[in-house]
């Protein structure tokens, strides 16, 4: 979840450089592993409410921000981790959130950046939440396809038509790519617009999901303009100057370009966006190994995994935005900008098993991330500083654990996202 914390002036300037020695991995992991699994069970029972899964834990503080509402994407990846859960009442819980979603559903389509119910309030974010839609539409598919809900596509296959149909409508004709302002995703303070790798890989899974028309279309255009480094120029004239602008300047070049907007592109390596173009199929098996071993020498997930961002954007970069110090919140190293995030660690982890990583190796880094959970006494904080490693946000969130569950079962042998 992605909304404003206040930051003490500490944090923002970035307290020890070098911060506090990186927890070791031992002989202990297994049995830390299995305990972030039940702790991740607990938790997300103790945050199930009538409507949903509740983004954080509910209480004084989580109300007043918000966090005690079911969130789109919050709720649908927790979604995905009940289902995978092996818990039967999380299993049949499941579904409760993204009914509640589709119940509030805009009329063209766009599914809640989240529903407060207790409030009787329905957020859609300043500039739209595009990517709410979009994990909405996996989670229907995947809670089927995984066995937790049977019918549901057939359930909610008006809801399912509406999100395609506007999805669709800010879908590029000739590039097949969606569109989008800044600051309307999961990173709804960061300064990526036009088209985005993030919700770009989204769209690829939702339309291999889905059978919608042109995915191979969508693929080709995502790795065209956002790893534009091959031998292959685009055929349409408009998507060629864009890949220019990719191209001019660019420092990673075996990463994927967070976003390509007209005469602007983004290379602070962004992590998520990354990990899921290998999972959701924009990059192939010896393109998706060569982004995740980009990763690993940038030190994304040294300390604990992941960093937002391979490198901040600072203040006076071409980049940097006034709303960015909005509470003083994404300054370097802190929330989006090179935050260090326990949900993303866990779908790093699924992508590192993905692209063959050996077990034991893939173990370790899954382990790290059970021990950013278990700060403070299993407190699962929302985010952590990527220099000091403090932890940050809101404590007690719902897809850290439900994003630790996804992993552990994707260590198992099975691929949650096909």
């Amino acid at each position: 979840m992605t909304r404003p914390a206040r930051e003490c002036a500490a944090t923002r300037a970035g307290g020890n450089p070098h911060g506090p020695a990186a927890p070791r991995a031992g002989s202990d992991d297994e049995a830390l592993i299995e305990q972030c699994r039940l702790h991740s069970i607990r938790l997300l029972r103790e945050n199930l409410g009538p409507h949903g899964i509740l983004a954080a834990h509910p209480g004084e503080r989580a109300d007043a921000r918000s966090y005690s509402a079911v969130f789109g994407r919050d709720a649908a990846i927790c979604a995905i981790g009940m289902a995978l859960s092996g818990e039967q009442l999380l299993r049949r819980r499941a579904v409760r959130g993204l009914l509640t979603l589709a119940r509030h559903q805009a009329p063209n389509g766009q599914i809640p950046n989240f529903v407060d119910a207790r409030r009787d309030r329905v957020d859609f974010w300043y500039l739209g939440c595009i990517d709410a839609t979009l994990w909405w539409l996996i989670a229907v598919a995947l809670l089927q396809r995984h066995g937790a809900a049977p019918r549901l596509r057939a359930r909610l296959s008006q809801p399912v038509a509406r999100a395609v149909a506007w999805l669709q409508a800010q879908e590029h004709p000739h590039l097949c790519l969606l569109q989008q302002n800044e600051a309307s995703d999961w990173a709804d303070i960061m300064p990526r617009s036009g088209y985005v790798l993030y919700t770009n890989a989204l769209w690829h899974l939702a339309k291999r999901l889905y059978r919608l028309p042109r995915a191979a279309e969508t693929r080709a255009s995502a790795n065209r303009l956002f790893l534009p480094f091959g031998a292959e120029p685009p055929a349409d004239r408009r998507a060629r100057l864009l890949a220019h602008y990719a191209r001019r300047g660019a420092r990673r070049r075996e990463l994927y370009s967070s976003f390509v907007n007209f005469a602007s592109h983004g290379d602070e390596g962004d992590v998520f966006g990354n990990v899921l173009a290998v999972l959701c199929g924009l990059a192939d098996g010896p393109t998706g190994r060569r982004v995740l071993r980009a990763l690993r020498r940038e030190g994304v997930a040294d300390g604990y995994p992941v960093r937002a961002v391979c490198e901040p954007i600072a203040p006076g970069s071409p980049l940097w935005r006034p709303y960015m110090s909005r509470h003083r919140q994404n300054f370097p190293w802190q929330y989006h900008n090179g935050g260090i995030w326990p949900f993303v660690g866990a779908f790093w982890v699924v992508a590192l098993a993905a692209a063959g990583l050996p077990a034991p190796a893939a173990r370790r880094e899954l382990a790290a991330v059970a021990r950013a959970n278990a700060l403070g006494g299993w407190q699962f904080n929302e985010w952590l500083h990527g220099r000091t490693l403090a932890p940050r946000g809101m404590p007690r969130q719902s897809w850290n654990a439900a994003a630790f569950l996804i992993a552990h079962r994707a260590l198992g042998g099975l691929r949650p996202f096909g």
